[in-house]
């Protein structure tokens, strides 16, 4: 038999038809992952191959591949800034970006930041005036985070940000994404369309269940009706109307003194450590256990978001100890029906009260910082 050639003219040893064999895409990928020395996280950066590959393949418009490149690129850039802080507690600070430096709402968030940055949380912020500058300023260098969106009007960052702890973003969600992936405590305070838009978009992602539980505290100045004028439209159209379940004012704090927005945030993790799902089971990790009365007294007040299982103390169960997850905690478990992370936040608060001011560390658990769930359930093993 004749063999073929290919198209630079040399035989096609392959098919020995002059027509060379078109590679099976999924192994091309595999070479490129190989030859690119890619090991870790191999699954899922296989995924992201596969991803563009489908938009190419996709007639996909020009516009929407640069939407999809710049915002890849965005995030890998904040991945990267982020990266060496991982384990740093941090707080997120929005609102206005017009507030004055002499305005009493600028001096507020500067006290803020400064009583946060104090008690060794760094400080994340829009990197913009206002507000903005006034969190970065209180934090101080060392401490200040930025996340820049490019805009005509406002593109220049603050002056209070290292040039390592700043990133600038074209988009507005994948700002958004970063100023509440990395944080486990978020600070609000007046603002325009923008802050109410965050503020909004923090809530729905705690009422969900798409973040992890955090603190919110939505703070304005002493004698300010700013938040309790927000309150009373939410009560008044939302709540009322069945729009969203009235426990969900669990989810979030109105103060105008700065200690008792700070202790808010200092305080959440005063007992609640960490949350883990295993199949349908909600694992809650604890620094301290509690006694059985504790036990029996949550798990019937709780009884109503517990699916009727209750509220149990249990070991760490095998996928924890598979991946070594904090093994030396208390733990309680639960099957949380999911619906009703206000009252989740109540039991949250409930169980921080078990254990006396001081008597815990005030800081987020070390290379747990950051809002956002980590993906699908592990589902149960076989016994």
């Amino acid at each position: 038999m004749s063999t073929g050639t290919s198209a630079s003219g040399r035989p096609d040893q392959a098919t020995g038809t002059g027509v060379a064999r078109a590679e099976d895409p999924s192994e091309l990928v595999e070479r490129v992952l190989d030859v690119a020395g890619i090991r870790k996280n191999r699954d899922l950066i296989r995924r992201l191959v596969d991803a563009t590959l489908r938009l190419a393949h996709d007639d996909t418009s020009r516009l929407d591949l640069k939407i999809a490149g710049s915002a890849i690129a965005e995030m890998a850039d904040a991945f990267k800034m982020f990266a060496p802080l991982h384990d740093i507690p941090k707080v997120t600070i929005f609102g206005s970006a017009r507030a004055a430096p002499s305005d009493a709402l600028y001096v507020l968030a500067r006290d803020l930041a400064r009583r946060m940055a104090a008690s060794g949380w760094m400080v994340v912020t829009g990197a913009g005036p206002g507000i903005m500058a006034a969190g970065n300023e209180g934090a101080g260098r060392d401490m200040a985070i930025g996340v820049n969106i490019q805009l005509p009007f406002e593109s220049q960052p603050n002056p209070w940000i290292e040039d390592e702890k700043l990133v600038e973003m074209k988009y507005f969600f994948t700002r958004k994404l970063m100023l509440m992936k990395e944080s486990t405590g978020f600070l609000v305070l007046p603002g325009g369309f923008g802050t109410l838009d965050e503020a909004f978009e923090l809530l729905t992602l705690v009422q969900t269940g798409k973040a992890e539980p955090a603190p919110i505290v939505l703070v304005d100045t002493p004698g300010g009706t700013y938040w309790h004028g927000w309150e009373r439209f939410v009560a008044d159209q939302v709540y009322a109307n069945r729009l969203a379940d009235p426990l969900d004012a669990s989810l979030y704090r109105i103060t105008d003194d700065v200690e008792v927005a700070a202790e808010e945030l200092l305080d959440f993790h005063r007992n609640y450590h960490s949350r883990r799902f295993v199949g349908k089971v909600m694992v809650i990790r604890l620094r301290h256990a509690p006694s059985d009365e504790d036990i029996a007294r949550i798990s019937g007040a709780f009884a109503d978001i517990t699916s009727g299982t209750g509220i149990w103390r249990t070991d760490p169960l095998p996928p924890e100890r598979a991946s070594h997850d904090h093994l030396e905690l208390a733990r309680i478990a639960m099957e949380f029906d999911r619906a009703h992370h206000g009252r989740l936040r109540q039991l949250i608060d409930a169980l921080n009260t078990l254990v006396p001011p001081g008597t815990a560390t005030d800081t987020p658990p070390a290379g747990e910082t950051g809002t956002f769930t980590g993906g699908e359930d592990e589902p149960m093993p076989e016994s």
